[in-house]
């Protein structure tokens, strides 16, 4: 096996004029140098319904000649060893053209502000029908103008034009004039990398015509179509496999761009080559959650009822393809809180800044983030309880979200059990008697908050796979990522309960697309649980069919005269039936649709073709996910907090952290609770230090290490943490299951700040993460201080 690394630019925004490679090519060791000459260019996707999706010719392509941020690859050394190849990299000489850089997005919008590319510095997306593909977006060039900044050095977001496609929801104007308190908000998001403990290494081989790819990723089946269309070729001759993914959080979805480098170095020298990725590199290339800079007018009746939301954001969108966080902010914030009218308005920035991806609760964490200091301040104005305010303004039932269509209709959700999940978090919180006691004494004075928060809960349309041998066992299928949180093994119990099988008679097969795996969803978004106990549940009605017609073919009568259950196949009401082993053997002896060598209509391609490797060994069944479903799937969590903080010092303490989450019903306890504490974590870590650091001057890192970006750690977590769940079914799908690891991040970040405003004030807090400097110097100015809108600081 050979080795590759990469040589990394050195400045934030270029291009390369020349490569001296010889002296490097010159070292014993050294096998091959690759280049972007060597890489494919962005090609089209194809979904699975057929639709063609036009790539976008700025998109990246793993290497460069003219890198938009600084760390970004330009070539890749194959060697003996890495510490050859480190040593090669140090002999290759660059002749780089700086160009002018900018890592603030305000910066890049005011009159003669450099852009981050030469084609411009906003992303111009078109306005489509919905469900047509999109073209690809534009990059122009958009500043606003010195008047559009008068209000800056106040603190106030500008706002000048916007590009990205606004929505409207009623009359903006008269439900600001119908508001008894309208409240004009300022507040910033914070860019933050996704901190995977396992990095992007990856390694490759080609053998037989097809390249096996190891690498960490969230998807196993989905990965193998995205590793094609960066290879840019057939599908059917990728093998990816990811066994074991140490973390992704939204940004190793389908893998790495990256992971594409060591295949093409290893057709280059004919040998398997692996790159591991180091932390440092990790942070240029690991991918980070877009910041927003938003401002809100929200008005409110006396009682606390949202009237109005105009929202408008500028999205740091990094040097890459245009993100969805911005538009899915204002998605989110219409379901989230049910405003009578809302207008979305905003503005994509390029930046010369690592790439931006979704990070867990993508737009909703920032919408979330936007909006509750909002909800925090007016409780304190109109006497409004912060429960109350919450629970007032929170959706019900099939809630609608989002603008309307054409012919005014708008979309809405399967259901809504937020309000439930309020009651019971403020019972077990003890909201009440922790409102009443004494908030200061001496230098420590104590705050509680309380959030709510949404996200998509799920998909559909996905299949299942299954075998049962002769031999008794029930094998399933997974084509499920294998990143920590069960779902891989833990929805496939549908399958197992529902035939009468013990668990301890099952083995699940994962991790490698050579396993004969079937199509199933991306691990990311919160799809997995619902979209996989549905096709669980599929399956598994695949298999009670086949199983009723073999038992009717041997015994007479009609297929629904017999039940399936304790690992047999019986007339209902007792009498002839056969085990599960028995009937996998004669689905073997009929052959055809019950083995699996003929495979019903409607099965994904990567699912027909894995059912014919598995033909001839038992009863197969297959199924796609066509289960009805009105609404789109969400999930929702109340968080609820008390903090402790030191206003001689600054410094503070989370002295209680408690979760409600409406995410239907529960599969595994012990997995749940785990996804509900770390997400709250990953929430509470936005709260408290995590961030990005850049020079303005330079455009270069200035925080590349954990030591200095600080994700929290267990030193981090409250005193004391607990979580519930309601365990209310989603009435649209049959498990009643629903994903859970998005929303649990914005009500962790917001009822931390939430409480911190309840324990400093109002005039304290305009930005996340919170630290303690802050604190102190806002205390002793009366205001907000520092610099509350400039990025990465």
């Amino acid at each position: 096996m050979l080795f590759c690394k990469l040589l990394l630019s050195p400045v934030p925004h270029g291009h390369v004029r020349g490569i001296d490679m010889a002296e490097a090519l010159a070292m014993p060791g050294v096998k091959a140098i690759m280049t972007v000459d060597d890489m494919p260019k962005p090609a089209d996707a194809v979904t699975d319904m057929g639709v063609r999706i036009p790539a976008n010719p700025l998109g990246e392509r793993g290497l460069t000649n003219d890198p938009v941020y600084q760390g970004e690859p330009i070539l890749a050394v194959c060697a003996v060893d890495e510490l050859t190849c480190a040593e090669a990299i140090e002999k290759i000489r660059l002749d780089i053209q700086r160009l002018p850089h900018v890592v603030d997005p305000l910066v890049s919008l005011r009159p003669g502000g450099p852009n981050a590319r030469v084609e411009g510095n906003v992303w111009i997306r078109p306005v489509v029908a919905p469900g047509q593909p999109a073209p690809p977006a534009q990059v122009k060039e958009v500043k606003w103008t010195e008047a559009d900044f008068a209000e800056y050095k106040d603190g106030k977001l500008p706002m000048g034009t916007p590009t990205d496609p606004e929505f409207k929801i009623g009359d903006i104007d008269a439900g600001l004039k119908k508001a008894h308190l309208v409240l004009d908000e300022t507040f910033v998001t914070p860019n933050t990398s996704h901190q995977c403990l396992e990095t992007r290494t990856a390694m490759a081989y080609w053998q037989n015509g097809k390249v096996f790819v190891h690498c960490s990723s969230q998807s196993t089946a989905q990965t193998v179509p995205a590793l094609a269309r960066w290879l840019q070729i057939d599908p059917n001759n990728v093998v990816a496999i990811s066994e074991y993914t140490g973390g992704g959080f939204g940004s190793k979805i389908t893998a790495a761009i990256s992971s594409i480098i060591p295949a093409i170095m290893s057709k280059k020298v004919g040998a398997p080559v692996m790159m591991r990725i180091s932390r440092e590199e990790e942070h240029y290339i690991g991918r980070a959650r877009p910041s927003l800079h938003g401002r809100l007018k929200v008005g409110f009746t006396k009682e606390g009822r949202i009237t109005a939301i105009d929202m408008f954001v500028v999205m740091d969108n990094g040097p890459y393809d245009p993100q969805g966080d911005g538009p899915t902010s204002g998605r989110m914030v219409s379901l989230m809180y049910q405003p009578e009218t809302m207008r979305w308005r905003g503005i994509s920035v390029l930046t010369n800044t690592p790439p931006r991806v979704s990070q867990s609760q993508p737009g909703g964490f920032q919408g979330i983030a936007l909006m509750e200091p909002i909800l925090a301040k007016a409780s304190r104005k109109l006497g409004v309880d912060q429960v109350a305010l919450h629970r007032i303004n929170c959706p019900e039932g099939k809630a609608q979200l989002g603008p309307p269509d054409k012919a005014g209709k708008r979309a809405y959700i399967t259901g809504s059990y937020i309000k439930e999940a309020l009651d019971h978090g403020a019972e077990q919180f003890e909201w009440e008697k922790r409102k009443a006691q004494v908030k200061k004494s001496g230098s420590k004075v104590r705050g509680i908050g309380v959030a709510t928060s949404v996200f998509v809960g799920g998909s559909v349309g996905f299949d299942g796979l299954v075998v049962i041998k002769p031999d008794g066992r029930l094998y399933i299928q997974s084509g499920i990522g294998n990143l920590g949180t069960a779902s891989v093994s833990d929805t496939h119990r549908v399958t197992a309960e529902i035939l009468g099988v013990p668990w301890e008679k099952c083995e699940v097969t994962w991790g490698s697309t050579n396993k004969n795996l079937p199509w199933s969803c991306p691990s990311g978004g919160s799809q997995t649980t619902h979209a996989h106990t549905r096709a669980a549940y599929a399956v598994a009605m695949d298999a009670t069919k086949k199983l009723q017609e073999i038992a009717a073919k041997d015994f007479g009568g009609k297929p629904e005269d017999y039940v399936v259950g304790n690992e047999r196949v019986y007339r209902k009401g007792g009498g002839q039936g056969m085990t599960l082993a028995k009937a996998a053997q004669r689905a073997i002896d009929l052959g055809g649709v019950y083995d699996g060598h003929e495979v019903p209509k409607g099965i994904n391609k990567m699912t027909a073709a894995s059912a014919q490797g598995l033909a001839g060994q038992g009863l197969v069944a297959m199924a796609r996910d066509t289960l009805p479903r009105d609404g789109a799937t969400h999930s929702f969590v109340a968080g609820f907090a008390e903090v402790e903080v030191d206003v001689e010092t600054g410094r503070y303490r989370i002295l209680d952290y408690l979760a409600v989450a409406d995410v239907g019903t529960i599969i595994h306890p012990r997995a749940l609770g785990g996804q509900i504490l770390g997400r709250s974590m990953l929430g509470i870590g936005h709260a408290i230090g995590q961030k990005w650091v850049y020079d303005q001057h330079y455009g270069v890192p200035l925080a590349k290490r954990f030591h200095h970006n600080k994700p929290p750690t267990i030193l981090d977590a409250p005193v004391k943490m607990e979580w519930a769940a309601l365990d209310i079914p989603d009435p649209e799908t049959p498990i009643g299951a629903k994903g859970i690891g998005e929303p649990p991040v914005g009500a962790g970040c917001m009822a931390i700040i939430n409480a911190l405003t309840d324990a400093l004030g109002d005039e304290v807090i305009r930005r996340a993460p919170v630290t303690s400097d802050e604190i102190l110097l806002s205390l002793e100015l009366g205001r907000p201080a520092g610099e509350p809108l400039t990025a990465h600081i």
